[in-house]
């Protein structure tokens, strides 16, 4: 592995700083998505985006792949959608005689599965076995999919209509599920005014090459993080399987299962893009807390007396985080 530059580390982490900036120039708010979906490309890591309709989840990837100048596809996802149809098929050229390779829209740099939780499980397993493997099989050929690539699902609540439950071990294939929220008033103000001037078109600087993500994965890969801070981690992931070993009865009431060593792996990659973004080559116990969350929220499955008493499991994180001590 490459030493890391300080100066070339420097110039990247202050390019990070102006990319929530660049993008606001579209979309207003969502500080908080750009941020997590920057984890998730600085560590390889794709993203499970939950949230109502019509919140800009699609012109936020959209505008940030344009900033970062990475080729992006949105593919809506239906009932009647079929894998062939995100990975590509054999077609028949008449003229030669012969099958070719039609290669679909997974071949990007950035893949939004817009309401994955309404596509058969047959297709959701395809775009997952892509992520995993990070390459596609057509017909008897295996192709290997374009660098960087990452899958940025949304999924509606599951309370609305015509949704189905993606199941707990695909869900735990996404490194990070980030709930999305309603604007502001003060913001949905400003959108409201951005959409009703049809002249509004604000042009975007490319702040990063994909030569600079490589880069960068490479710079965070080198972040240090402490022996205690690492058994923190541990200790927090494990909480989750055995809560009432931590003491927290209460909590180990709702809980039906715990988060699995993915969590562990990936809230350690996570803490360290965190601290690289806010310009630190170390990791601090304030990494680890801020993106437990968007860890954690998708691994740990509660129980139908959670769900009857409006537990949720923002609510045990934030339990766990209180309760864990870092032992230095």
């Amino acid at each position: 592995m490459e030493a890391v530059s300080a100066e070339l580390a420097k110039e990247h982490q202050e390019k990070i700083s102006r990319v929530a900036s660049e993008v606001s120039k579209i979309v207003v708010g969502q500080e908080y998505m750009v941020n997590r979906l920057l984890i998730g490309l600085f560590t390889n890591g794709h993203i499970l985006l939950e949230g109502v309709p019509g919140i800009a989840k699609t012109l936020t990837v959209n505008t940030l792949a344009q900033v970062l100048h990475l080729d992006f596809q949105r593919v809506q996802f239906t009932p009647d959608l079929l894998p062939a149809d995100l990975i590509g098929t054999m077609i028949y050229n008449q003229k030669k005689g012969e099958f070719e390779v039609k290669k679909g829209p997974i071949f990007t740099n950035v893949v939004l599965a817009d309401e994955i939780n309404r596509a058969p499980a047959k297709v959701q397993s395809a775009l997952l076995e892509a992520m995993q493997e990070k390459t596609v099989t057509i017909g008897e050929t295996s192709f290997k999919l374009d660098r960087p690539f990452l899958v940025l699902a949304t999924q509606n609540p599951v309370d609305q209509e015509g949704t189905y439950s993606l199941p707990e071990a695909q869900i735990d294939r996404f490194m990070l599920k980030v709930k999305v929220d309603y604007p502001t008033k003060d913001e949905e103000l400003e959108v409201m005014r951005r959409m009703s001037n049809m002249a509004f078109k604000p042009e975007l600087e490319t702040l990063l090459s994909k030569e600079d993500i490589f880069s960068i994965r490479n710079e965070v890969n080198q972040v240090s993080i402490s022996e205690s801070l690492e058994k923190y981690i541990i200790e927090l992931v494990f909480a989750t399987r055995n809560p009432k070993s931590f003491g927290l009865e209460e909590e180990a009431y709702y809980m039906q299962f715990g988060a699995s060593p993915r969590a562990s792996i990936n809230l350690n990659l996570a803490a360290k893009a965190m601290a690289f973004m806010n310009q630190r080559d170390y990791v601090l116990p304030e990494d680890i807390k801020e993106i437990a969350k968007d860890v954690l929220n998708h691994r740990i499955i509660l129980n139908y007396e959670a769900e009857a008493d409006g537990i949720s499991t923002e609510h045990i994180i934030d339990k766990l985080l209180k309760k864990i001590p870092i032992n230095h």
